[in-house]
């Protein structure tokens, strides 16, 4: 062992505590042995049992048909959440104005994120009142079990089949191995064939298949060939889901003004684009230390910070660019509707 290693040992022990999940990046995580007997099905069992504590003390947040949703299937969706005179206005307010931006490509899809700053909404009271209303918040906080402000984004989703190899968003996978929760309100209807979003019903539940699978998977994955798989966010082949007994995925295939808010640790992947396309939406995230003991207590609620995620996750992002570091790069001021800045004569 290097002497780095041995100071770097309390960090890797420690991070067992944590939300960390990469099987490469931490060799306890990561270890063989200790994953034979069990390290990370026990992590997944606790993370579970907590998740679903601090759930229970938020049923407050949710209609119960929505928490039964979330029970059934892991992902909530909300048709016609707006009246179409608000609907319309708040899609004008996005698309019809530039806002600083950054840009993922992976494969032949860029992701555009706009972060949603406390500016835009002073500026624009429409997208403020949405990101900030009971029923976007609520379910975030939810289905994420934690009573936490979540981190808001313009999401523009551009495919084109023959810019290059597959998005490795369209794998079925797992985002981490505790809950965490995502959310898209759809601006614009998103076509069966327009890479829709796509989930396995019940996959957020810890079944004996699926905790068998996780077991087989903790034991190899720390040398996986998919480097995201090493990382901790678990591929899922799709005679695997087969295999461990899951229900059909559901393509999310939806109008405009539908909102989905999805538990991420199920298994789920952005559908093939046949055709060019373009998804714009306002996306929302929220994951905390599944080992918490509490749903509250978050440092983004307290004056001051409340309602700047977007606004520190930019400023960390375009310092990591100046460094090179990031495969996230601002790209300037951009309508969200505008082509890929990254797609004007780069490679991939």
């Amino acid at each position: 062992m290097k002497v780095l290693d041995v100071l770097r040992a309390p960090l890797w022990v420690a991070e067992l505590a944590t939300g960390a999940k990469s099987f490469r990046g931490n060799p306890i995580i990561g270890n063989l042995t200790l994953n034979e007997r069990g390290l990370h099905i026990k992590r997944v069992k606790l993370a579970e049992r907590m998740a679903d504590w601090r759930r229970r003390r938020l049923s407050h947040l949710v209609d119960q048909e929505d928490a039964e949703a979330y029970a059934r299937d892991g992902f909530v969706m909300r048709r016609n959440v707006l009246p179409e005179a608000a609907f319309q206005a708040l899609r004008r307010a996005v698309e019809d104005n530039a806002f600083p931006a950054q840009e993922m490509w992976q494969g032949n899809a860029v992701t555009r994120f706009t972060p949603i700053t406390r500016a835009i909404c002073a500026g624009h009271p429409e997208i403020g009142d949405f990101v900030s209303g009971q029923l976007f918040q609520g379910l975030l906080r939810y289905v994420a079990s934690a009573n936490a402000d979540p981190i808001v984004f313009f999401h523009t989703v551009f495919a084109e089949p023959d810019r290059g190899p597959r998005d490795p968003q369209t794998v079925f996978h797992s985002d981490t191995f505790h809950a965490t929760a995502k959310a898209w309100f759809f601006l614009e209807d998103v076509s069966a064939d327009g890479g829709p979003f796509t989930y396995v019903p019940g996959s957020h539940r810890m079944t004996p298949g699926r905790l068998r699978w996780e077991y087989e998977q903790s034991l190899t994955a720390h040398e996986h060939k998919n480097v995201h798989h090493a990382l901790g966010s678990f591929r899922v082949s799709d005679e695997e889901l087969k295999e461990l007994g899951f229900p059909a995925p559901v393509s999310m295939a939806v109008p405009a003004n539908t909102l989905v808010v999805a538990d991420t640790h199920g298994f789920h992947a952005r559908g093939v684009s046949s055709k060019a396309t373009v998804r714009l939406g306002i996306y929302g995230s929220l994951r905390r230390n599944p080992f918490l003991p509490f749903a509250g207590l978050d440092p983004f609620s307290l004056p001051g910070l409340s309602g700047r995620q977007a606004e520190i996750h930019d400023a960390i992002n375009t310092w990591k660019h100046k460094r090179g570091r990031t495969g996230q790069p601002p790209v300037g001021a951009v309508k969200p509707l505008d082509p890929p800045v990254r797609w004007r004569g780069e490679k991939a």
